[in-house]
């Protein structure tokens, strides 16, 4: 026994609003002892928590492995007391047991605990517990919102496929992701981690439910980030292609964690219609906008993002819809880069759908003003004359696409 320095989560009352998002969406799993899980720390909309470290007194408690007794110590997480003891949580995007999140909605670092599946990052470990790593014949869980129709849709959403009426996917948002974007758009699915968790199969089953009431030719996976949880979401797509031979189906990610052999298992799964969002043509502007603060992880994710879109148009566009997408507002990002993005995507393909969002607050930074549609013109004039064939902008007033549709 000993004293150990521990990271704790506090309140800071002169910052906390009482908008209650700790106590509906984004929900401590053990309210009686900070488990410094930092959960509540990123989820938090005002700012109002505040990491510490104290000192505290090491109790020693025993937990069972598959089947092996060991001494951990409480107050900790589930993930820290197997990795205390040398599981090994591998990258995230792998297949297998991983922690991408550590905010409770991905679910990809779930075991079996105490006979029921149940996520390592924010819940505690307990005195007697029980944990099988044996989930191979389990059904993964991921926790969604909808499905919902939608007239625009996403930013590999076929331009060609909109026209402002009708609807155009069906689609659904799921939890949990690993950048901390200050002006997360969707903090509502990407910090949840009390919502009720779905199969692949559940999933599957409502949104084919949704696409044939509203007769969608295509179905979406959105998000947070969807390709956290890598076997729930391949296990989606074929059950989406099994209940739907012919529909669009549609991904949009952050491009951050994919891989070449991830790709090619969604497309062998059934995706075929693929947007990839590298954010930024900076490094710098790429941090502010994903709040990522270690410039080599951020460089990572950067770098990635840009190099499987590159892959997705070498290996796959006779076969996958692609389209990319970036995050506008000049707060972060001048008109020059916006043509240096251009350069860059034109080099990858000219022809590819470029999106390009008019980022605004709704999580923090509440500063930020959206930009106006003169603004969001004036980009797509750039990009256009750049060589870019394809672009749209989210405006105020909605979408402006080719040729200055509008939708």
């Amino acid at each position: 026994m000993g004293e150990l320095r521990r990271r704790r989560v506090i309140v800071d009352e002169g910052r906390c609003v009482e908008c209650d998002f700790c106590k509906t969406v984004n929900v401590c799993r053990s309210p009686d002892q900070c488990i410094g899980c930092l959960s509540c720390f990123y989820a938090c909309p005002y700012e109002a928590r505040i990491i510490i470290e104290e000192e505290v007194e090491e109790r020693l408690i025993k937990i069972t492995v598959d089947g092996v007794e060991y001494n951990v110590p409480d107050g900790i997480s589930v993930k820290e007391a197997l990795q205390r003891i040398g599981v090994e949580f591998k990258p995230p995007g792998s297949r297998g047991l991983t922690a991408p999140c550590n905010l409770g909605g991905c679910w990809a670092c779930a075991v079996l605990i105490n006979g029921e599946l149940e996520r390592t990052c924010i819940n505690p470990v307990r005195d007697g517990m029980k944990i099988s790593l044996n989930i191979d014949e389990v059904e993964p869980l991921r926790i969604v919102h909808g499905p919902e129709p939608h007239r625009v849709g996403g930013k590999a959403t076929p331009w060609f496929e909109v026209d402002g009426y009708g609807y155009v996917e069906s689609a659904i948002w799921v939890a949990g992701c690993n950048l901390r974007c200050p002006q997360c758009q969707n903090y509502y699915v990407t910090y949840d981690n009390s919502g009720k968790p779905l199969t692949p199969r559940e999933a599957a089953e409502r949104l084919t439910e949704c696409r044939s009431i509203y007769n969608t030719p295509g179905i979406a996976v959105s998000g947070g980030e969807p390709t956290l949880n890598r076997r729930w979401l391949i296990e989606l797509f074929r059950n989406l292609r099994e209940m739907n031979p012919k529909t669009r189906l549609h991904l949009d990610s952050n491009g951050t964690i994919l891989t070449e052999d991830y790709v090619d298992e969604l497309v062998e799964a059934g995706c075929n219609n693929i947007g990839v969002e590298p954010k930024a043509g900076r490094l710098d502007t790429y941090m502010t906008i994903t709040g990522i603060n270690d410039r080599s992880l951020a460089e990572k994710y950067f770098t990635n993002s840009w190099k499987i879109l590159e892959y997705l148009v070498e290996r796959y566009s006779d076969k996958v819809y692609i389209g990319a997408g970036f995050a506008y507002n000049s707060e972060w990002m001048s008109f020059e880069e916006v043509a240096e993005i251009g350069d860059k995507v034109a080099a990858i393909d000219p022809r590819l759908q470029v999106t390009v969002l008019d980022y605004f607050p709704t999580f923090r930074r509440r500063y930020i003003k959206r930009p106006s549609v003169d603004e969001m013109l004036k980009v797509k004039k750039i990009l256009e004359e750049r060589g870019l064939k394809t672009v749209i902008v989210q405006t105020r007033i909605g979408h402006i696409g080719p040729g200055d549709r509008s939708a």
